[in-house]
């Protein structure tokens, strides 16, 4: 409960006084009210005419600018989301290449630039899997051509980067798109995690996307053109207790990306990380869509929209609104981390009832 202060000699200060209550609600609240009331303390309007008028004026013109500066943030900020066209894909290159390509977004990116007349080299793990996706993006899509290969990530070493290179070398590569990646099973502490899983989360989410970055991107350098897209993660912007190796392995990649579209800029070649937050996928364990956690295809729609747009962009506006959000709150670390201790509690729950 706020604890009750002292009125004050004009509504500003009274109202001021009550918020400090009402947020901090602390014994040291209660000491600063008790001085206020037996203090000749000035009110807001006393010590605003004490001021120089010209102090005033330049206070106003910063307070002013501040505003309009927030007013064209807000703006850009609803063109780049719903009003700014998307690139000329094919300018890049004929082939678009995924990984990951046969669930969730990495699924649903493949057919967004397909229906843009990209052809597309699926590249997943599994061979059926494989052979459905292109069937469907096939269907959907006529006019396109369709390739897949079958690559397990999980130990991408030497002979499988070389199966990559030759099903890439005679192809006009313009587009890459490392989505492939693992996250954990439920939130855990770091020492909890097993050396499997440490592995796991290095191999699929960092070595996977530093070497299909260097077998793609000597072609994109010798044609002068290309985009390569990034996926990190939310967890990469801000410190995610619980998820402490997967935002590790997510700022690497954010960071790559970073140096590398300005290294890459002068070559032709776009370098982008996006950074979704929840989707309806397996990976998120997330069965139904929803207005926070958008369907792939919503989620793709926006996201090669974004394509040679940003260094790092999270390209679903409603990913834009809860960004912005941690962005603003003080304790979005403690915000997150106790989100996260209640999904592991869940997750523990349900375990130890399977058990029984």
């Amino acid at each position: 409960m706020p604890l009750p202060l002292p009125p004050t000699r004009c509504l500003l200060c009274s109202r001021s006084l009550w918020l400090v209550g009402r947020f901090a609600g602390m014994a040291c609240v209660k000491e600063i009210a008790q001085c206020a009331a037996t203090m000749s303390i000035p009110c807001f309007k006393e010590m605003a005419e004490g001021i120089d008028p010209s102090v005033v004026n330049v206070l106003a013109l910063v307070g002013g600018l501040v505003l309009v500066r927030s007013a064209l943030s807000v703006l850009a900020s609803v063109f780049t989301t719903f009003l700014r066209p998307g690139k000329d894909l094919k300018k890049y290159g004929a082939w678009a290449v995924v990984t990951g390509a046969t669930d969730g977004i990495g699924k649903a990116m493949a057919f967004q630039m397909a229906k843009k007349g990209m052809n597309v080299l699926l590249i997943s793990r599994t061979e059926a899997k494989l052979v459905d996706a292109e069937t469907e993006i096939k269907a959907a899509c006529p006019s396109v051509e369709v390739a897949h290969l079958a690559i397990d990530y999980s130990n991408f070493d030497a002979t499988l980067q070389a199966k990559v290179a030759a099903a890439i070398a005679d192809k006009d590569v313009g587009i890459l798109v490392n989505n492939v990646g693992v996250s954990y099973p439920f939130p855990k502490y770091f020492d909890e995690l097993t050396d499997d899983e440490m592995k796991s989360l290095l191999e699929m989410n960092v070595n996977s996307t530093v070497w299909m970055t260097r077998l793609a991107l000597p072609g994109m350098v010798a044609r002068k053109r290309g985009a390569i897209v990034n996926f990190g993660s939310a967890a990469a912007l801000n410190p995610s207790a619980l998820l402490a190796g997967y935002s590790g392995a997510k700022g690497f990649i954010l960071k790559m990306t970073e140096s590398m579209h300005v290294e890459m800029a002068a070559k032709g070649i776009h370098v982008q990380c996006q950074v979704p937050l929840l989707v309806a996928t397996k990976l998120a364990k997330i069965r139904r869509a929803s207005l926070t956690a958008p369907s792939p295809a919503t989620y793709a729609k926006a996201g090669v929209g974004a394509i040679g747009y940003g260094a790092v962009v999270s390209p679903y506006w409603a990913h834009k609104l809860q960004l912005f959000a941690l962005s603003v709150i003080p304790w979005s670390e403690a915000v997150v981390f106790n989100m996260h201790k209640g999904l592991r509690a869940r997750a523990l729950k349900k375990l130890a009832s399977k058990k029984d």
